[in-house]
């Protein structure tokens, strides 16, 4: 089966969603990566929803929420995340 891939300008705009629920969190206003290897290491969450603000996540050092690339179970027409490996 051919590997699928997806440009990270595909992936900015998209909700982020979580698997467990279905709850909002957001939307993908950049990612973060690694140059030197194209490491995957955080999505910058745009428009945060008001249960996102609430959890305790790292924020970058413009104080915008970070998902860990980790987290990301699949993008599709939403990024869908594991809110249990938020942590």
């Amino acid at each position: 089966m051919p590997e699928s891939r997806v440009r990270a300008a595909e992936v900015i705009g998209k909700a982020i969603i979580t698997e467990e629920n279905g709850r909002k969190f957001g939307v993908v206003e950049n990612v973060e990566f690694v140059v030197e290897t194209g490491e995957l290491i955080n999505l910058v969450v745009g428009q945060p929803s008001s249960y996102v603000a609430q959890l305790n996540l790292k924020k970058n050092e413009k104080g915008k929420i970070l998902i860990p690339f980790s987290a990301v179970k699949s993008i599709g027409d939403f990024v869908i995340i594991s809110e249990s490996e938020l942590y």
